[in-house]
């Protein structure tokens, strides 16, 4: 699985829209990085860019805007309503899927140490990329902003964390950071009232609302020593809210800002507005995400919803959302299309031809077909998602039988681990023809000069490494599916003991089929030791999988009438 990253540079220029078209170009010309929105504004005079892609992908575009930009935006001429101290202010990236927060703040000091040195910007890194505590809040790196930059680089405390500690009147200086993914989202209520939206917006936010003397309402503010307000913090930390009225929808809103979606979820901001809210007097009606959200803040909420309902959370990714969507009341207000509103779904290559978006008969019509791929690894990786869709299948009949409800939690834990299986041997069918077409694209390398020779052979071995690896997968992951199934030949409902044994089939012959894969790509590789390594191990796993099918298979034999 891909890991993605976002990124959302802003950049000191809102008004020449030619200026900004040549940063966003340096962008979208990057392969690999989708660009997804550019929001200039006027009063501002400051341009906010979202795109997303593969980390050194996104942090090579990264580099080139920030470079196109120190060369058309003169900061000695910049004014704007907004804060800013460089031609690129800042520059965070955000972790979006199957990465961590760490492997992102080392992609951000990378990119912050590249821009110091080749473009000469003092950078400053902050938030989690920040390498001492009074660096992580951005307004303490930009305060002074780019009229007191020429005092702040001559002061030791404040030596940049990469580039020069010299004032640039053209570029200024830049904040390069990494922080968790923001989600806008609003709050549909039953109500015109924005008081009454302000008041649950007070309820919920971090921030809470002033306290004052006597009346809660109109007493007087108390304020601290310092002579600022003493606040009531809200019950959610991470978030940002308050109430206005929509009059195209003709409602009051609860509009949110979710600033760390790890410690406040969108399904947990929208349970505590419930509540507050039917403590008012008002329902939640539905609710609305602004802008784009990462996957797994639907799938989090859907999960959250299955479980709350005592039902199987090991279902579809697709029934996941769709139960995140309706218990979060997404389409409120208009249709919801994930489509159009998930970033990892926004960056499917539609245009991509896979396998698994065939029908079942056009896949074995395509097998059927002259082509040498889909061949007999992809077949076997499919083989084994089918295994143990069978396995997950009878846990999640077993969540639900009529008499065994203190056990669904049980038969959803194996289900959960059935389906994650499944979709990455799913995704194993595709990755085995791109392996093989890997091998192709490497034999068909240039081959005239003895340098060209040379990497054409390394370009063959490296593809054939990969050819072995991708089988390799399909017969571990198929061999892990036999524990699933075999706990629910013994354990699930005995009504579906028999798709249990159907599914040990399937994967016995997944692990054995891919290790004929496995064998004849080794055959290939000119690392004989490497091979033997893998031939060991992949002997070990089919006689795992061949003793696990017969113990399986004597269970489920031992449940069926009459035998």
């Amino acid at each position: 699985m891909n890991q993605l990253i976002e990124c959302v540079p802003n950049f000191s220029e809102g008004r020449d829209m030619a200026i900004i078209k040549q940063i966003t170009d340096q962008i979208a010309g990057v392969e690999g990085v989708r660009l997804l929105d550019v929001d200039p504004g006027a009063g501002t005079n400051r341009t906010v860019v979202t795109f997303v892609g593969e980390p050194e992908a996104v942090a090579e575009a990264a580099f080139r805007a920030i470079r196109k930009a120190s060369e058309i935006i003169d900061m000695s001429k910049h004014h704007g309503a907004h804060p800013r101290f460089g031609a690129t202010d800042v520059c965070p990236f955000i972790p979006v899927s199957n990465i961590t927060m760490d492997e992102t703040v080392a992609c951000a000091r990378k990119l912050s140490e590249r821009v110091g040195n080749e473009l000469s910007i003092p950078v400053y890194c902050y938030e989690n990329a920040a390498f001492e505590e009074k660096r992580r809040n951005l307004a303490a790196c930009r305060a002074g902003e780019y009229e007191g930059l020429p005092k702040k680089l001559e002061d030791p405390s404040w030596k940049p964390d990469f580039g020069p500690a010299r004032f640039n009147p053209f570029t200024g200086a830049i904040a390069i950071g990494a922080r968790d993914f923001l989600v806008a989202y609003n709050i549909n209520l039953n109500t015109t009232s924005v008081r009454r939206a302000n008041a649950v917006a007070f309820d919920i936010r971090e921030k809470g609302r002033p306290l004052r003397e006597g009346n809660a309402v109109t007493g007087k503010i108390v304020k601290d020593a310092s002579g600022y307000p003493v606040n009531i913090p809200g019950s959610l930390k991470a978030c940002k809210a308050i109430g206005w009225y929509i009059e195209e929808y003709g409602i009051a809103q609860v509009s949110i800002n979710l600033t760390n979606i790890n410690i406040t979820p969108v399904h947990l901001a929208f349970e505590e507005a419930c509540r507050k809210a039917a403590e008012r007097g008002m329902r939640v009606t539905g609710s609305e995400l602004v802008g784009l959200v990462p996957l797994k803040s639907l799938i989090e909420a859907g999960k959250y919803f299955l479980r709350k309902q005592q039902r199987s959370v090991g279902v579809s990714e697709d029934e996941i959302v769709k139960i995140a969507v309706k218990s979060l009341g997404l389409d409120d207000l208009k249709p919801f299309n994930p489509d159009e509103k998930v970033i990892e779904y926004l960056l499917r290559d539609k245009k991509e031809k896979k396998l698994m978006n065939l029908s079942c008969s056009g896949f074995a019509n395509e097998t059927a077909s002259e082509s040498p791929a889909p061949g007999g690894g992809s077949i076997s990786a499919y083989i084994g998602a089918l295994g143990v869709s069978l396995g997950t299948m009878v846990a999640n009949l077993s969540s639900h039988k009529p008499g065994w409800d203190d056990r669904w939690e049980v038969f959803s834990d194996w289900a959960e681990k059935g389906q994650t299986l499944k979709d990455r041997l799913l995704w194993l069918v595709d990755e085995d023809t791109r392996a093989f077409n890997k091998i192709m694209d490497a034999y068909g390398l240039p081959k005239t000069t003895e340098e060209e020779k040379s990497l054409r052979a390394s370009a063959i071995q490296e593809a054939t490494r990969y050819a072995i690896y991708v089988p390799l997968q399909v017969m571990e992951l198929s061999l892990k599916s036999m524990e699933i199934i075999r706990a629910m030949a013994e354990k699930g409902n005995p009504n579906s003991v028999t798709d249990a044994g159907v599914g040990a089939l399937c994967a016995r012959s997944a692990v054995m089929g891919a290790f004929l894969n496995v064998k004849i790509n080794a055959s290939g590789l000119l690392d004989k030791t490497y091979v033997k390594g893998v031939i060991e191990q992949g002997n070990e796993i089919e006689q795992q999988a061949k003793a696990l099918e017969e113990e399986i298979l004597k269970i489920v034999n031992g449940k069926i009438i009459g035998i």
